[in-house]
């Protein structure tokens, strides 16, 4: 081959190398224009700055006023005693803050049931399914949930128990992006009667009705004697 038409042929091939490093440099290199764009789909769209004027509006002012009785995430519940669980900023509440009734009662077993028993257990004492399998494996990196019916957690104010549902506590998750606040108190509410259902003593049940749950304990014993 002439060294001419291989020389030639050095240049073509080396040309042929310039368009690539001009697209890479495009790509990489800082400029004041936007791309070249093809399809624009939502990348580039008309929008108001702030503080700037809109002819649209009456006003002509582009920012426009929140619409009449707007609220600002989180701020749904102004008494912190519903929605936080404290009194203050650190003192949590020692009662329920809404009327505690069978529909409640109801609710919170409903909510329980849902989001709670599969780890605390249908009883609230710490033995639910996903603790069971856990155990079961014994990889010694699981640690056990608590019994909500031992002492611990029935000296613990309501406002505490509150707190640990919607933020979690340990390596409880929070559940407070899953359960509004009406529910957790509903929650709340179905373990404390969890926990009096657990630790009641015959002076908890009414005088009209001892005399009757008595008899019956007295038959139970018997016939398990015999």
């Amino acid at each position: 081959m002439p060294r001419i038409i291989f020389y030639i042929l050095l240049v073509v091939v080396a040309l042929t190398l310039v368009p690539a490093g001009l697209i890479y440099k495009s790509m990489h290199s800082r400029k004041d224009s936007g791309r070249i764009q093809v399809v624009y789909d939502m990348d580039q769209q008309y929008k108001n700055k702030a503080q700037t004027t809109n002819a649209f509006f009456a006003d002509g002012v582009a920012m426009r006023k929140h619409p009449e009785g707007t609220v600002a995430r989180g701020r749904l519940y102004i008494d912190d005693a519903f929605a936080k669980g404290f009194e203050g900023d650190t003192v949590f509440v020692e009662n329920i803050p809404v009327p505690v009734n069978m529909d409640l009662l109801n609710r919170g077993q409903d909510r329980f049931d849902i989001f709670c028993a599969t780890c605390h257990g249908l009883s609230g004492n710490g033995n639910g399914p996903v603790h069971v399998r856990a155990a079961s494996l014994g990889e010694g990196t699981w640690t056990p949930p608590t019994d909500l019916t031992s002492q611990t957690v029935v000296d613990r104010p309501v406002g505490h128990i509150y707190n640990t549902i919607k933020n979690g506590i340990r390596n409880m998750p929070a559940y407070g992006p899953q359960i509004d606040p009406e529910d957790r108190w509903a929650i709340v509410a179905y373990v404390r009667a969890l926990q009096l259902s657990r630790n009641a003593t015959i002076d908890d049940v009414p005088e009209a009705d001892r005399a009757a749950l008595q008899k019956q304990g007295q038959e139970g014993s018997e016939i398990g004697s015999e």
